[in-house]
Formats: C-alpha cells, structure tokens, sequence
C-alpha cells in the first residue's frame, strides 16, 4: 500500500485528505507544519508527499527543498490558496512534481496522486538507467561515446592518423558527430597545443567565404575599410577543419588546392603570395565523386583530401550505443543546480532503442536535452522523447513498410492457447523481395512489426482491457499505453 503524507497546518485540510485517501486505499500520514514533515520522513519513508505552501514556521518552499535534500526521488506536490506566478516558478525549479491551487478539483487531485505515485515506481523498477549528479557539477566535455565495433572502428582510425598529417576526409549522415571526430584528430596529434577552428562551408556565402579563408587588404571590395587575416593565417600551424566541403564553390576550391599543394595563397586584393603551414581536415554528408561526375567538385582536390577517409556510422548502425549515450547527453545537459538523481525508466529506454534516428546522435542529444528540462521529479518519462511525427518531421520512422502491393506483412503470427500460463506463439517471416532497400534498418522493422502484431492479438484477448494486456505480457501499464500509440492501435 502506497503512503501519502499529508502536510495542512489546517485539520479540516489534513482530515479531507485522510477519508479520501483512505478510501483510495492508501496509507495515509499527517503532519502540521514542515518541520513535523522532516521529522516524519525518515521514520515513515512515504512514498508521496502533499504539502501547502503557505504555513507557519518552516514555509513549504522551504520544506521542499529540505526533503529533495533528504531523498530527491520523492515526489512533492505543492498547494496553496495563494498561487502566483513567482511561487510557481520557484516550487518547480526545487522540483516539485506538481502545483495546485486551492480549492482544487478532487478528481484531478486523484489524477495526479496517481501519475505521481507511477512516476516513483518508474525510479524503483529494474532495467532503467539512474544517474547521480552532484551539486554544482560541471556538464561533461564534449567526448565521442560508444563501444560498438563501428565506432571502435572510428577510434582505431583516429590513432593510427593523428600523429601524421595527412589529409583527412571524414563522411556520414548529417548529424553524426563529423566535427567531434575532426577535434579528436586534433587533440590527439603533435598541434594538440595550437589552435583549431572550423569553417561550415555551407553556411557561409561564396561571396564572404574566400575572404574569410583567405583573408584581404584594405579597400579590395566595398566595405574593407582596412585589410583582415583569413582563416588560414590565423590558424598558421593549427588545424582547419572545413564542413560541409561540398558546398564550396569551383574559384574556392581551385585557391585550396593550391594551399594543400604547395602551403601558399593571396589574400583578395595582393599580389602577395602568403605561406602556411596548416592541417586541413575535411568533411561531407553529399556523394563528392557524384560531385565530380556532374562537374561541381574538383577531382584533383577530392584525392587530396582523402588520403585518408573515416566514414561515420549512422545512430541506427549502432542502437547498442544508446544506452551510453544517453547517460552521457543527460549527465552532459543537466542542470546540476543541486544534488540530482536522474532516473530513465526501462520504458524510456525502449522507446529511445525503437526508433531509428534519421538525425541520427544530434537528434538524440536534442531529444534528451529537452526531456531533461521539461522532467518532472528528474525523471525521464516517455512522453517526454519526442521523436518522429511527434516532433512534426514528416518522416514516419516507426511506420512497418509492406513489401509487396498485396500489402503481404513482413511478419504473419499465429497464436494458440493464450489463455494458458505458457501460450505457444508461432510466426511466420519471408524475406522481402528487396531487402537493400531496407539495409540497416531490417531487423528493427521485423522486431516493430512482431511486436505490433503482438499486441493487437493480446489486446483482441483481453477484450481492450488494457490492465489484463499489460499483466499478460509482463510489461508496465505505461509501456503497454506507450507501445499502443506508437502503433496507432486504439486507446
């Protein structure tokens, strides 16, 4: 039976509370002012706390950033005849689950007692992640994340090129860490102690990026009221690193390959020929030998640059780093105000396991800086990962394709005796008839499909009831409801 403390310094409020509790069943405790409330937690524990704010002696603002002190997983839910807005904002910056005003509505009261109560087993249950920052505690630096062979293979290459200086062509999806790699290279080679800079060719005009990469003398164009160093001789002895390559203009590209040539250039407007000495990494999510097939890359700079080439993996080749990186981005963008746990429950992580990350680990990291800001009580629901359609992406990543125009499943399941303790299940799998349209993503899309097909027969048993679906499966009433809407079967 869960146990509820009730802190009023009014009876009438403490006594309301206890006959509707008790009648929801629960173990109800009482306490006067927030002081008693401190007293009773230890001996107690509650698995929930209700609380005024506005009392005598030790305020409820006051009281619950003492009990987030003593046990930051209990969840608090603040009340008060007096709401305002800075009382708002400050109960849920100490991190209060809830804020209601009195007189509240009962049924919604009962509402949040319970979502509070779920929220507090999530904690408790096996197989999440739980985290524990400490106060004041600096966000991690930027690091590359994961144990899989495809990013191992990421790290071998970055220590077998970092000491040389070779150019280096570093390719993959948008999104999956091109710039993190270009630093690792960097940080690990003998002008670890210069500087690095980074050039987004795409997000600079051809018009502005020569003259940012190489500099100009006074009055070369309108507006060079005086003369300005490039990229390239500021960096002199450092490291360059120029994304999004691709996009950079034929003029430009015929200057750069001069200074991966011969280490030379001329600033917009001299005739004065400039020598550097400087690394130049490169990288590109576009096809640079289709680039050079329709003449929009230059194919004597495209074999300077990759002498050697690290292609990255995309998130979806590699789920099995989720786990880590998911520690690693919310203990990165965590507040660390105070003493934190952070908990993701098993259900969280199952969302975050079943989709396929077309952004790839930037889309992860936004997700999971979002979740973190908007979590109640620190911990990370699954409604708070919002992913694919969620997010108003018109791609649709958790959507089963059909392989055929007979719109054939790419999984048929069977089931007998589902009422027994041990129901025999038999499936049915062919192989699609493409299967490189499919490549990376196969093995999600048959889990995704079984899984639906699943749960509509459990459903279909149990007649919708979703409790009797939820304890026939062994799953959570929450992941059960989660997996539903991922699915659009009915609610």
């Amino acid at each position: 039976m869960n146990r509820i403390l009730i802190v009023d310094d009014e009876p009438s409020v403490r006594y309301s509370f206890k006959k509707l509790l008790t009648e929801d069943r629960y173990d109800v405790v009482e306490a006067a002012n927030g002081a008693e409330a401190l007293r009773l937690l230890a001996r107690e524990e509650p698995d929930l706390v209700v609380m005024d704010i506005e009392m005598p002696g030790m305020t409820g603002l006051e009281a619950i950033r003492r009990i987030k002190e003593i046990n930051p997983q209990i969840p608090v839910i603040i009340m008060t005849a007096y709401g305002t807005t800075d009382r708002v904002i400050e109960a849920m910056k100490l991190g209060a689950y809830e804020y209601m005003e009195k007189p509240f509505d009962i049924d919604k009261m009962r509402l949040i007692i319970r979502e509070a109560l779920g929220l507090k087993m999530m904690t408790e249950e096996e197989g999440g992640i739980h985290l524990q920052m400490k106060s004041g505690e600096k966000s991690v630096a930027d690091r590359i994340v994961g144990k899989t062979p495809a990013i191992k293979e990421v790290y071998k290459m970055i220590g077998k090129v970092a000491a040389s200086d070779a150019g280096v062509l570093i390719t993959g999806e948008s999104g999956t860490g091109k710039e993190l790699i270009a630093k690792a290279i960097h940080m690990h080679s003998d002008r670890a102690d210069k500087l690095f800079l980074t050039i987004n060719c795409a997000a600079i005009p051809d018009t502005l990026l020569e003259s940012e990469l190489f500099g100009f003398e006074k009055g070369s164009f309108t507006d060079a009221g005086k003369a300005k160093a490039g990229k390239f001789e500021t960096v002199d002895t450092g490291t360059i690193f120029l994304d999004e390559i691709g996009d950079m203009s034929l003029p430009i590209q015929a200057k750069l390959l001069r200074v991966i040539q011969e280490g030379t250039f001329e600033r917009l407007g001299s005739n004065k020929t400039q020598k550097v000495d400087v690394r130049i990494i490169a990288a590109t999510n576009k096809n640079l030998e289709q680039g050079i097939q329709t003449k929009t890359f230059r194919e004597d700079l495209y074999y300077r640059l990759k002498v050697i080439t690290i292609t990255l993996p995309p998130l979806r080749m590699r789920m099995e780093d989720i786990p880590l990186l998911t520690e690693y981005f919310i203990e990165r963008h965590n507040p660390g105000i105070r003493d934190t746990a952070i908990t993701i429950p098993r259900e969280t992580m199952d969302k975050l396991l079943s989709y396929t990350w077309p952004g790839n680990v930037r889309e992860l990291e936004n997700a999971l800086k979002r979740a973190v800001l908007l979590s109640k009580n620190q911990v990370i629901t699954p409604d708070l990962i919002s992913i694919g359609s969620e997010t108003g992406q018109a791609a649709e990543p958790h959507k089963i394709p059909q392989f055929r125009q007979g719109h054939e499943p790419l999984v048929r399941m069977q089931t007998h005796r589902m009422e027994e303790p041990s129901p025999t299940v038999h499936t049915s799998l062919r192989f699609p008839d493409n299967p490189s349209a499919y490549e990376g993503r196969l093995y999600h899309e048959v889990i995704d499909q079984t899984e639906k097909n699943l749960l509509r027969l459990t459903l279909s048993h149990t007649h919708g009831n979703q409790v009797k679906a939820a304890r026939l499966l062994g799953i959570s009433r929450v992941m059960l409801h989660d997996r539903m809407k991922k699915y659009g079967l009915d609610l």
